[in-house]
């Protein structure tokens, strides 16, 4: 009497774990056979596609470091300039108030001044010594002197307080030793001029030249 049928009989154990494994040798036509040229040539075109994509998104981020770059420099351009510019404002404003100051103070000083002249001019212009008589006489003479000591009080003490009341004119600038020691140009010189300036130029060396000859013959003749 035959057997029962054994499946298991007709299965290869090594086949069954050789395809379980992962490390199992690709089959022909399976999964992991060689890509085919179309297959390459697809994955070339998507690598250059995505370097072209990358070196794209390369120059975006190059442009958008110089644009940041640009800002950054006209950002410390700014601050640099409005620090410069206050000090130098802030500075200038200071000067030009200290000057405006002394200036009104020396206008106010100076109509005061101005003031005190005029009244004084008044009174001295006031005093007329037609009018006088001899009863009056030695009453307006007094009168009249107190008036031109007065006025010369208040011209004393406007001259020493502006020097301009003195007449003294506008200063030039004054020319350095250097300069007014400094010789004209050749060009400005007479022919005779230039012969004598030659000459005292020379005659030194003239004179260290006659006297070399003077020793050379003098040595000569011992020798003879």
């Amino acid at each position: 009497m035959a057997s029962e049928f054994d499946e298991s009989d007709f299965v290869d154990g090594d086949i069954q774990a050789a395809r379980k494994s992962p490390f199992a040798a690709p089959q022909p036509g399976g999964a992991g056979r060689p890509p085919t040229r179309e297959e390459l040539d697809s994955r070339v075109s998507e690598t250059q596609q995505r370097l072209v994509e990358l070196k794209r998104a390369q120059e975006e981020l190059e442009r958008e470091r110089a644009t940041l770059e640009e800002a950054r420099r006209r950002r410390t351009e700014f601050q640099t300039g409005r620090e410069e510019m206050l000090q130098s404002l802030t500075r200038g404003v200071g000067f030009l108030e200290e000057a405006e100051f002394n200036a009104r103070r020396d206008a106010e000083q100076m109509a005061k001044t101005l003031g005190a002249l005029r009244d004084a001019l008044t009174k001295v212009q006031s005093v007329h010594e037609q009018t006088w008589t001899q009863e009056n006489y030695n009453v307006e003479v007094t009168r009249a002197l107190t008036i031109i000591d007065n006025s010369r009080m208040e011209w004393n003490a406007a001259r020493l307080k502006w020097p301009l009341l003195n007449g003294t004119p506008t200063q030039e600038p004054e020319t350095s030793p250097a300069e007014k020691s400094a010789p004209g140009s050749l060009d400005s010189l007479g022919f005779l001029q230039l012969c004598k300036l030659g000459l005292a130029l020379t005659w030194p060396l003239a004179i260290v030249a006659l006297a070399a000859l003077g020793v050379l013959i003098f040595i000569l003749l011992g020798h003879k």
